[in-house]
């Protein structure tokens, strides 16, 4: 994702199998049921600015996820394409591939350049999360109730405190687990960009009156973004501890992403082309990228 609000409320579509999330038809969604309630200019404009985000796919990058759980710690190359990222397995508990690790990776790379099916199927299920993430950004002026609490001298960092909006109704899924979330969300009011986001659930959300699953109240996600070079916001950091059930089935995430080594891919470079630019360097992206 582009942006640090798209991550906001897939958090359910983590815990939910991809059968049981709706789809949109034509591409089209329904039209917000209620106003924006009064809020401040700075939120309204930072909020806009993430949507516009979410939908430009013109700045692809090349960057490093290290991603803790307390199962795994893994760290991969990934390289953003118009066909879909591609991504290469670098480490396992922050320690080199072994001989054997390093051998499956390449199979599995080389299974990618054999089959274009199955870099289709990743684009199209990038695809998906794309469409869901927009609906949720198009709601939060709707589903939050924004207040001022306070700005950073040093850096023009704005904080807002936001609980949800009684007069919100939510019309998918996707934004459903809005009608229970509070938090705060910092704004660079030079940019005019959100630069930090934490949520927590109030209560438990259930989907589907409770048969397709929950969320149990109290998780939370803390998420960082800031501009890694030529203008262009990323998520830098996202912590996430979220249980819940999924049909009859418990489902828990504790986990931890850090996202480093930001560089510019040129625009137009194929998933091939992307696979080549991961097993010619083990260094990833150059000293300058950040």
């Amino acid at each position: 994702m582009r942006s640090v609000l798209p991550v906001l409320l897939l958090t359910p579509w983590l815990l939910m199998p991809r059968a049981l999330t709706p789809r949109v038809l034509n591409g089209q969604t329904a039209p917000a049921q209620t106003q924006a309630p009064a809020g401040t200019a700075l939120v309204d404009r930072a909020l806009a600015a993430e949507l516009r985000a979410a939908q430009d796919a013109s700045h692809p990058m090349r960057y490093k996820l290290r991603k803790t759980s307390p199962r795994l710690t893994s760290t991969k190359e990934i390289v953003e394409t118009p066909e879909g990222a591609v991504a290469r397995l670098v480490a396992i508990g922050d320690k080199p591939l072994s001989a054997a690790d390093e051998s499956k990776e390449q199979a599995r790379l080389d299974g990618l350049l054999n089959d274009p099916a199955l870099q289709r199927h990743r684009k199209q299920s990038e695809d998906q999360d794309t469409v869901r993430a927009l609906k949720v950004l198009r709601a939060l002026p709707q589903a939050f109730v924004y207040q001022y609490a306070s700005t950073d001298a040093a850096t023009s960092i704005a904080k807002f405190t936001f609980k949800p909006n009684p007069a919100f109704s939510p019309l998918n899924l996707e934004t459903q687990a809005l009608t229970e979330m509070a938090g705060e969300i910092w704004i660079d009011e030079a940019q005019g960009r959100v630069t930090r986001l934490d949520g927590h659930l109030l209560e438990d959300v259930e989907f589907g009156w409770g048969i397709l699953g929950r969320l149990n109240k109290g998780g939370w996600i803390a998420i960082e973004q800031s501009d890694v070079g030529g203008g262009q916001w990323r998520i830098r950091r996202f912590q996430m501890a979220m249980s819940g059930r999924v049909l009859f089935k418990m489902k828990s995430f504790d986990t931890e992403e850090e996202e480093t080594r930001f560089a510019p891919v040129p625009a137009g470079v194929g998933y091939r082309k992307a696979i080549e630019m991961l097993r010619a360097s083990d260094a990833g992206p150059g000293p300058g990228s950040r």
